[in-house]
């Protein structure tokens, strides 16, 4: 599995870069700007390692740091920082960052410190609890919960829902969640991922969570926790017209 990392900063310069380089070396990359946006991803739980810079708009990085550890999130987090100094650090090891460094830095450097993390905190990000809003699922267990309401999922259908709640705000392709839930040696076709998903969808709208699997017309599915606008046509009409149940 690629290691999925959140990179927060504000600097369009340094934004870019880290995500150019990161992708480059085989890491699955997400991008915020703003505190309060890294603080909303970053509490999923989905990432393997946040690269989170200290001075954000919004909240600071310390302020992301301190609200996701109250939160229970173990995520690895290595700051980002200008300021170099003895107790700038400590601040920021004592709050729960996993590693410090000051910029300018080393790419060499931040990749490497990245992958360690990302091996440090496979297990405990790969299981446990994922959060998108009212959705809770239970790595664990195998459970999927909506606003407390428990949602009977076959393997296959919660193997896409894992696959999407666990890249918020990313269009996941039809390929891609060809690859994560079947497999890449199996012989199937786009066309079995529309008939999953609409399987997967009828199951969330009978708990009130109709909204969450949208669909991206022409590059893929994505989850929203909340309602919103469609700037284009609606779902597919083969995701939501099939009949019948999911074969056994």
């Amino acid at each position: 599995m690629q290691p999925r990392v959140l990179v927060v900063d504000d600097e369009p310069g340094v934004r870019t870069a880290l995500r150019r380089g990161l992708t480059a070396e085989g890491m699955e990359v997400t991008v915020a700007i703003e505190g309060i946006e890294a603080l909303r991803l970053a509490a999923t739980g989905s990432f393997d390692v946040v690269v989170l810079d200290v001075m954000l708009p919004g909240l600071s990085g310390y302020r992301v740091l301190e609200r996701l550890r109250g939160q229970g999130v173990s995520t690895p987090v290595l700051l980002l920082s200008a300021k170099d100094g003895e107790v700038d650090q400590a601040d920021g090891l004592d709050l729960g960052a996993d590693g410090y460094l000051v910029k300018p830095f080393s790419f060499l450097v931040l990749t490497a410190q990245v992958r360690a993390l990302a091996r440090r905190g496979e297990s405990s990000v790969r299981h446990g609890l994922l959060r998108l809003g009212e959705l809770e699922i239970d790595r664990d267990g195998r459970e999927v919960t909506w606003a407390g309401s428990t949602v009977a999922l076959s393997p296959r259908e919660y193997g896409l829902l894992v696959a999407l709640a666990g890249r918020p705000g990313t269009v996941v392709p039809k390929e891609d969640l060809l690859r994560l839930v079947w497999g890449a040696d199996q012989f199937v076709t786009r066309n079995v991922v529309e008939v999953y998903i609409g399987y997967l969808r009828r199951k969330l709208a009978a708990v009130g969570a109709e909204h969450l699997v949208r669909t991206v017309r022409g590059h893929g599915y994505q989850v929203s926790a909340e309602p919103v606008q469609d700037d284009g046509p609606g779902p597919d009409p083969a995701d939501i017209t099939r009949g019948g149940d999911e074969p056994t």
